[in-house]
């Protein structure tokens, strides 16, 4: 797994939206033989990870026999994304490539293919690919506004994923300057969102002014109707990294109500286990570990307590992780690396992995694991590039003075 692929995104340049996907593996366990008829692999959710609501199923039936339908391809599409970023579930990005299929490898497609084509690169952790679509799309004077505004948005969230901060702010203030006023908060909301984040990360404004900004831009969400969670997810994350007690009302604020992101839940559930309340984490991701973000934290909850469910939900994350190397797929280091050290203690596999995390992206969350590992490793010197990169962007991190110690590390090994 890896973390969100996107902070901010306009959803059709209707409403300001946060979209985050973690990397997550369905529930498909490693192949072995089955016992009786009665052995029950698995409970099935309310919808299946890898399938489509009943009208995208319909759709996807309407476009088998009519490929090249542009505006069926581009609903389903859109559809699929919007899935993937509820579930986790990576099928639900190569779906979203499926209904592209004809358009997939085009060197010109058209500008709203070659939007959502970059959106699903971007899910699937080929950045490169992503930016390159990105670019060209920006750099479109007869594409539409909202496309290119999206572009925008979508490079800054690329860009800051991989802790390019400065090109992350250029896309921001473009989209929060004259030439995308036309498209009035839809833009502007999310633009100074991101400008007040950066602000904060990259230690330019004190982080309570920040928050401020983010705590104003929320209540005008709400009096408008829209919904505030994606700023409160952000104001939550920015009050994590200063220490203060605030933030457990803030990832509250983002995690509720219905159908909660899922990186809003994993945050959640990350601040809570923090906090040595790994009793609330449980309940909090009780019925929702479908997605392995998720099941990793219910399994570290669990384990903390000592519940008994702790070696099946470990087992479990095993089974995942082997599927998902017998596929193929690749950017679930950050999952791996703090299955090694939380739940096994193995602070030497999880380095290792955690700077495999590091070399692909770069948000403070794998900032934190990095340092952690190297710190339960014994090895301090693995984090000093950690350390310089963290002076040259002006970054601060309360937890890294407070990271808690890992199954199986030494008394003294944080810092």
């Amino acid at each position: 797994m890896g973390p969100r692929v996107a902070r901010l995104c306009l959803a059709a340049v209707a409403a300001a939206t946060l979209v985050a996907w973690f990397g997550a593996t369905p529930a498909v366990a490693a192949p072995r033989n089955l016992g009786d008829d009665t052995e029950v692999l698995e409970h099935l959710p309310a919808r299946l990870p890898g399938t489509l609501p009943r009208r995208a199923a319909a759709q996807r039936a309407s476009l088998r026999s009519q490929p090249a339908n542009l505006p069926l391809a581009l609903a389903l599409a859109r559809e699929s994304i919007d899935q993937a970023r509820l579930s986790g579930d990576p099928r639900d990005w190569g779906q979203a490539q499926a209904a592209l299929a004809p358009w997939w490898t085009a060197a010109a497609p058209p500008p709203a293919v070659r939007l959502l084509r970059a959106t699903v690169r971007q899910g699937q952790h080929a950045f490169a690919e992503s930016l390159a679509d990105l670019d060209a799309l920006a750099a479109m004077p007869n594409a539409p506004l909202p496309l290119r505004a999206q572009a925008e948005l979508t490079r800054a969230a690329v860009r800051q994923v991989q802790g390019h901060w400065s090109e992350a702010r250029g896309a921001c203030e473009r989209l929060a300057g004259p030439g995308f006023a036309a498209l009035g908060n839809a833009v502007l909301h999310p633009a100074h969102a991101c400008l007040a984040e950066l602000d904060q990360l990259q230690g330019r404004v004190p982080a309570a002014r920040a928050g401020a900004r983010l705590a104003s831009l929320a209540r005008e969400a709400e009096r408008s109707g829209s919904d505030a969670r994606w700023l409160h997810l952000l104001h939550a994350e920015l009050a994590q990294r200063q220490g203060l007690p605030e933030a457990g009302r803030l990832f509250a604020l983002a995690s509720a109500g219905e159908q909660p992101g899922i990186y809003a839940l994993a945050s959640h559930a990350d601040w809570l286990l923090e906090n040595g309340r790994a009793a609330a984490a449980e309940r909090l991701l009780a019925g929702r570990d479908g997605a392995d973000a998720l099941l990793l934290r219910l399994a570290i909850a669990r384990q903390r307590e000592g519940r008994p469910e702790a070696a099946a939900d470990i087992a479990q994350l095993r089974a995942r992780f082997d599927a998902a190397a017998l596929r193929g797929e690749s950017g679930h280091e950050r999952e791996q690396a703090r299955y090694a050290l939380d739940l096994l203690g193995d602070a030497s596999a999880a380095l290792s992995l955690a700077q495999a995390n590091w070399a692909r992206q770069r948000e403070p969350a794998d900032a934190l694991l990095l340092w952690r590992a190297a710190q339960a490793a014994r090895q301090p010197a693995a984090a000093d590039g950690l350390r310089q990169w963290a002076r040259e962007q002006g970054f601060v991190d309360a937890r890294w003075a407070a990271a808690p110690r890992t199954k199986g590390s030494a008394k003294g090994s944080t810092p």
